[in-house]
């Protein structure tokens, strides 16, 4: 075919689709650069995209999944809390339950020690209902009252923990003052009303204690599986902006050099017209 037409310029044409070319590829470096993805979205790579969403679904789930175990964390340290002052408080009722148990101590004296095991007892019975956070309680098995077991969401699956409430004014609370020193001595002798609390505050403290535990490590392992999935998910979507930056100068070249082709491939129809001089 001639080159000399003024209808049909090959050069022009060869230099626009080298042009266009470049421009396409910089409209994709200024996109990565500009978002900071190699995948921004389902047209960048579809299959990429699809499997980002869905990573990123998952690490929503996995955080949405901390905060709730973080309000369950709150009714474990306020029961913590209450039973803290429980165990104090059944040191002194000891106390006091060893003075009622002495047979010498005058009616005075015996009604003294009764009205101080009473507080005790009072400040025991308050400890346990109070033990509230965000309405809900582990010492209490009435779910009317916000007590009941706690069922927590622990992952981004779905996947459940339960803590199991007790019945903290049935097991925790020693009996009412004893009326007399055989009776003190009775709830203080083995398998007496003392020893009886005595072991359930301990078994409430070391229950609520492994699942404490449990959720502290629950709680560390989804915060480093969202570590490593947002990891995973950087390495399939975001962009090398240091090899972007350098490509980008590349084809900013590349663009100028394109239009100055165009530009000299427009001027050789030009060079016809000197035939006709």
């Amino acid at each position: 075919m001639s080159m000399n037409s003024v209808n049909t310029n090959i050069g022009s044409q060869v230099a626009l689709q080298s042009l266009n070319r470049t421009s396409d590829q910089l409209s994709v470096v200024q996109k990565r650069i500009s978002t900071g993805f190699r995948v921004a979205d389902a047209k960048d790579d579809g299959g990429a995209f699809a499997v980002a969403q869905s990573v990123r679904a998952d690490v929503s789930g996995l955080t949405a999944a901390n905060e709730q175990l973080g309000g369950t964390k709150g009714v474990l340290e306020t029961t913590f809390a209450a039973l803290g002052k429980v165990s104090e408080s059944m040191v002194k009722v000891r106390e006091t339950l060893t003075r009622l148990a002495d047979g010498t101590i005058n009616d005075s004296q015996r009604a003294q020690y009764e009205a101080q095991y009473t507080a005790l007892r009072t400040q025991m019975e308050n400890f346990i209902s109070d033990a509230t956070y965000n309405g809900r309680t582990l010492l209490s098995t009435d779910t009317a009252a916000g007590g009941g077991d706690i069922t927590a969401v622990r992952n981004e699956s779905g996947g459940t923990f339960t803590v199991a409430a007790i019945d903290g004014a049935g097991s925790l609370l020693v009996a009412t003052a004893p009326a007399d020193a055989a009776a003190a001595q009775t709830a203080l002798a083995d398998g007496g009303d003392f020893e009886t609390v005595e072991s359930a505050v301990a078994d409430a403290l070391n229950q609520f204690g492994s699942d404490s535990n449990y959720i502290d490590s629950q709680i560390r392992y989804n915060k480093d599986k969202v570590d490593a999935m947002e990891g995973g998910l950087g390495a399939l979507v975001d962009a090398d902006l240091a090899k972007e930056s350098a490509k980008l100068q590349s084809l900013q070249i590349r663009q100028q050099l394109g239009t100055q082709a165009m530009s000299i491939a427009n001027q050789s129809p030009q060079t016809l017209l000197s035939l006709f001089r």
